[in-house]
C-alpha cells in the first residue's frame, strides 16, 4: 500500500508522548488534520508560506506538550524574508492557533528565502504572570534546525526534530536527551552515570539520523507506531495515552461586540450607511464577524435584545 493510500487510515489531531525504556530519552509525535484545516479556513496562504506555517503549528504543539504548568507557549519568527512575521501559539491543553504575515511578491521556495535574517523566539507564559523567553537566530536551513539550536542553547537539552506539512496535514516528532539523575557519590556511581549519558547520547544521535531519513510524505502519512519504531529502532518504548489537539482562536461574537460598543453608535451608524453592515475580521484567524444593522442596534439597546455577529462571509 502506498503512502497516499494509507493517509485515510492514520490518526490525526493527536499527540503521543513516549520515553525510551531505561534511558533518559523522551519524545513526542503530533499529527494535525482537521485542526490544521480549521486554522486556515479563512486565510489564503501561498504554498511555501502554508508549509512553513504548518511546520510551525506542529512545532508549537510539540513544544507546548513539554511544559509542566498551566499556561501558553508562543513560537514567533521575525525576519527580513517574504514572511516578515509568523506567530504560533498553543496552550498546555493543546489548543492552538497560528498566523503568518508575508509579502506575496517575494514568496519563493526555501526556508532562507521565506525568513531571511531574523530571530526565533519561544515564550512561555504561565497563568498568573510568570514569563520566560528564549531567542536564537533563524538559520540552519529549516525551522527544525532553528528549534534544535534553541533547545541546545536555551534549555541545554540535546534535541532532534522533524517537521512536515502539506495542504491537508501537518506533523512533527521531537526527541530529547534529558539530564541524568545521579545516585550516591563515588567513583562507581560516576562511571555508571557517564555510561548512561553515553548510551542516551548514542540513542539520540541514532534517532536524529533516522528522522533525517524520513521523507516529509512519510511523516505526514505513516502510522505513528511505525514512525516511532523507525525513529527509535532497537529500543523498547513506553507510550503514554493519546492526547487530542484542536484549533481554537480567542475571537468570539462577545469579544467583537465589546469592541464595537467601544467604537460608539455614531461611528457604526456611519459604517452601516456606507456599507450596509459592519464586518470585523480577526487579525489572527482571519474569520470575518458580520453585524447587520439590527444587530448593531441591539448592541446599544436599539432592538428587543442584543444579537451576536453572524460570522458570515461578505
Amino acid at each position: 500500500m502506498s503512502v497516499t493510500e494509507r493517509r485515510e487510515a492514520v490518526d490525526e489531531d493527536v499527540l503521543r508522548r513516549f520515553t525510551v525504556e531505561h534511558q533518559a530519552v523522551r519524545g513526542r509525535f503530533v499529527r494535525l488534520g482537521s485542526a490544521w484545516l480549521a486554522l486556515r479556513e479563512h486565510a489564503d496562504y501561498p504554498a511555501p508560506v502554508r508549509r512553513l506555517l504548518g511546520e510551525a503549528t506542529a512545532a508549537v504543539a510539540l513544544l507546548a506538550s513539554t511544559i509542566k504548568f498551566e499556561g501558553e507557549l508562543t513560537l514567533q519568527m521575525q525576519g527580513t524574508g517574504a514572511v516578515r512575521l509568523l506567530v504560533a501559539q498553543c496552550t498546555h491543553d493543546l489548543k492552538l492557533r497560528a498566523v503568518a504575515r508575508f509579502d506575496e511578491r517575494r514568496v519563493a521556495e526555501g526556508f532562507e528565502a521565506l525568513v531571511g535574517d531574523g530571530q526565533l523566539a519561544v515564550t512561555l507564559e504561565a497563568e498568573g504572570g510568570a514569563r520566560y523567553q528564549g531567542i536564537v537566530p533563524l538559520g540552519g536551513g529549516s525551522l527544525a534546525a532553528a528549534l534544535e539550536r534553541y533547545f541546545e542553547g536555551s534549555e541545554q537539552l540535546p534535541t532532534a526534530i522533524a517537521l512536515a506539512a502539506d495542504d491537508s496535514q501537518a506533523a512533527g516528532m521531537l526527541v530529547q536527551r534529558m539530564p541524568q539523575s545521579g545516585g550516591r557519590a563515588g567513583a562507581d556511581d560516576s562511571a555508571s552515570l557517564a555510561a548512561r549519558e553515553a548510551e542516551a547520547s548514542a540513542t539520540l544521535e541514532a534517532t536524529r539520523e533516522a528522522l533525517a531519513g524520513l521523507a516529509a510524505g512519510e511523516l505526514l502519512a505513516r502510522p505513528a507506531d511505525e514512525l516511532l519504531q523507525r525513529a527509535c529502532a532497537g529500543h523498547d518504548l513506553r507510550l503514554q495515552p493519546v492526547q487530542s489537539v484542536a484549533f481554537r482562536c480567542r475571537c468570539s461574537a462577545e469579544r467583537v461586540s465589546g469592541m464595537l460598543r467601544a467604537l460608539g453608535e455614531a461611528e457604526l451608524d456611519g459604517i452601516i450607511a456606507e456599507q450596509g453592515a459592519v464586518t470585523v475580521t480577526c487579525e489572527f484567524c482571519h474569520r470575518p464577524w458580520r453585524f447587520e444593522a439590527r444587530e448593531v442596534a441591539g448592541l446599544f439597546g436599539g432592538a428587543d435584545r442584543p444579537v451576536g455577529g453572524s460570522g458570515a462571509l461578505n
